[in-house]
């Protein structure tokens, strides 16, 4: 493969993550003005969020069969159709089902080709120089989260329409789109290769390790998402912000959490994973319940900024010492901790649209910091059943 075209495949990874970053995160800021464009309360709103996260689950469990099926080259060519119609799905008009089916196909596009990114990236680079490529790829999700709430704040508060937010995010898909005509894609492995290999590899016992990771993961990405989608609505009930500011807010979180990434690339290697990730969760819930009880709003930008810089490696850690679990890396092991925080993604409102329906906003994020409790309980447990430390190798 020349370099020009594994330079090109890569920015297509990049340019995946951002556009899931940018659906999922965007959210917060848009949610209020959603409701009132149909007229229905936030609380109740939320839910038709839920169709947006379940297409990315349901995307991540199909295409594990549909790569080995469809070309890697048209996968990406049709979700540009079907991207192009669910942002003229969310400009037709005032009709609710018409929305949740657009968010459905959103979700299900971003899915697929965060996934197809993903492979990219294992298949392009190797050792050392793949982690540091995920880990890389992966700030392209904070960096989204960065740039498009800022976005977002700016146009509604010029009144312009909450579906051009969409239409905007849609043009991250319009890059992937040239970069796809440009390259040419890696042919998959035959499937029963493929079934071979992970078969060898999965023979080993996961052990009770796994079990608390992945329930670590779920946790970790329930408390984050349902505490990041109502922070702009808590902002603004609470201190009377307006929507441009609580973007904002949004903002420096995914930014702290970017910069966290890069830093503690380097700084981890340095440190056992288990008591590293036991302190950061720690760390994040006592940021996190600072920032639920300041009574200055002039703090919470500070908070949101120690909490996204201390949680940014809790995520990619707890995969990584998945990985360690086993003497030989699991896929199937990886794939099931991945899988186990993307359903955390679907429960999103389904956990916290009843607890605003009934208790308010406050509580969501209190469920939020309980989660964040929780992981934090979980990888101390981790600590007396990890086997990473018997098992030298490293996620690559």
């Amino acid at each position: 493969m020349n370099k020009n075209n594994k330079l090109r495949l890569t920015w297509i990874s990049f340019f995946s993550y951002g556009l899931t970053g940018a659906l999922v995160i965007v959210t917060s800021v848009v949610l209020g003005n959603i409701a009132d464009y149909f007229q229905l309360p936030v609380s109740s709103m939320s839910n038709t969020f839920t169709f947006l996260n379940s297409g990315i689950l349901a995307a991540i469990f199909l295409n594990a069969w549909l790569m080995e099926i469809i070309p890697l080259k048209q996968q990406l060519m049709f979700g540009f159709l079907l991207m192009m119609l669910a942002v003229l799905g969310l400009m037709s008009g005032h009709n609710l089902m018409v929305f949740s089916l657009s968010m459905f196909v959103l979700g299900a596009v971003s899915g697929i080709t965060m996934s197809i990114g993903t492979y990219l990236i294992t298949h392009l680079y190797a050792g050392r120089q793949r982690g540091s490529c995920l880990l890389f790829t992966d700030s392209f999700f904070s960096m989204a989260g960065t740039l498009f709430p800022m976005l977002a704040g700016v146009l509604l508060a010029r009144h312009i329409t909450w579906y051009w937010v969409y239409a905007c995010i849609g043009m991250v898909y319009v890059m992937i789109f040239v970069l796809t005509l440009l390259s040419d894609f890696p042919v998959l492995k035959s499937r029963a290769a493929s079934i071979v290999c992970q078969t060898l590899q999965t023979r080993e016992n996961w052990g009770p390790g796994v079990a608390l990771l992945a329930l670590a993961a779920l946790c970790y990405i329930l408390g984050q998402l349902s505490f990041i989608s109502w922070v702009p609505e808590y902002a603004t009930t609470r201190f009377q912000m307006n929507i441009q500011q609580a973007g904002g807010l949004v903002s420096y979180f995914w930014t702290a959490y970017m910069v966290g990434m890069w830093v503690f690339s380097a700084l981890l290697r340095f440190f056992d994973l288990q008591r590293i990730v036991t302190l950061l969760a720690a760390l994040s819930a006592a940021f996190m319940y600072l920032f639920i009880h300041v009574d200055n709003p002039t703090w919470l930008p500070w908070c949101l900024l120690a909490l996204g810089f201390v949680s940014s490696a809790i995520y990619t850690t707890i995969i990584t010492l998945g990985s360690q679990q086993t003497r030989v890396t699991s896929p199937r092991l990886v794939n099931f901790i991945l899988t186990c925080g993307t359903i955390g993604t679907m429960l999103t409102f389904i956990v916290t649209g009843p607890i605003v329906a009934h208790y308010g906003v406050s509580a969501a994020l209190q469920t939020s910091n309980l989660l964040y409790v929780t992981v934090f309980v979980l990888c101390l447990l981790l600590g007396f059943v990890s086997r990473h430390r018997t098992h030298s190798q490293t996620i690559v």
